[in-house]
């Protein structure tokens, strides 16, 4: 079975313990929720898992094959495999860039030229309701929810095996997160992706997730 796993994963801060000994695990086709506490160390485990953090302690494998480093480490096959949608895409967005150019980044920077890259841009934009007359305005000159699918047609830009999702509709109105559900529903189904909810709202993950693990088991 293809998977994602972390595998006795820790990490530190300084002094400070973040946790440790972790193991979590996301099949393909499968939805997992994962409930906690703000703070508790939810976010730092999704960009673990992301390939975004090295773990202190442990390793993070694809199909039980353990994968070294984070970031640009990572050979580019591997880490566009799975893809991580923030809470804030404010924070995430470069504000520089128009919505077109902020979809298509992840492809120029693994080399897809640039006619092509906003190309495929435009055809993501359009399946998660952004309208053309949006894709070149910068991020200041937008919505958040508006923003918010700009950054999820950027998660799904390298077709990833893996969805990470880490309070990703928490900010968003009524209307934008049942979209947001929507276009990711029909991702999973037609890609057989695996999808990690980060959420400690248990309404939604009651909802959508297969099976949900609290952050206290996971810890203990």
């Amino acid at each position: 079975m293809s998977t994602l796993a972390a595998r006795g994963v820790g990490v530190t801060f300084g002094h400070a313990v973040v946790f440790d000994d972790v193991d979590v695990e996301l099949a393909r086709g499968e939805t997992v929720g994962l409930r906690g506490p703000s703070g508790c160390g939810k976010s730092t485990l999704a960009r673990v898992l992301a390939l975004l953090h090295g773990p202190d302690r442990g390793h993070v494998s694809i199909d039980g094959s353990p994968i070294e480093g984070a970031r640009y480490a990572v050979p580019v096959a591997t880490r566009t495999r799975i893809a991580l949608l923030f809470q804030s895409p404010r924070a995430a967005a470069d504000p520089r860039l128009s919505l077109l150019d902020l979809i298509a980044e992840p492809l120029l920077a693994t080399g897809t030229d640039r006619t092509t890259g906003r190309a495929r841009a435009r055809a993501l934009a359009d399946d998660v309701g952004l309208t053309e007359d949006l894709l070149e305005r910068r991020p200041h000159a937008v919505s958040d929810g508006q923003l918010q699918r700009a950054c999820l047609a950027r998660a799904l830009v390298h077709n990833p095996d893996y969805l990470l999702l880490d309070e990703a509709t928490a900010m968003l109105d009524a209307s934008t997160q049942a979209l947001v559900a929507q276009v990711l529903i029909a991702y999973q189904r037609q890609h057989q992706a695996g999808v990690l909810l980060v959420s400690h709202d248990l309404a939604l993950l009651d909802r959508w997730a297969d099976r949900t693990i609290d952050w206290n088991e996971l810890i203990s």
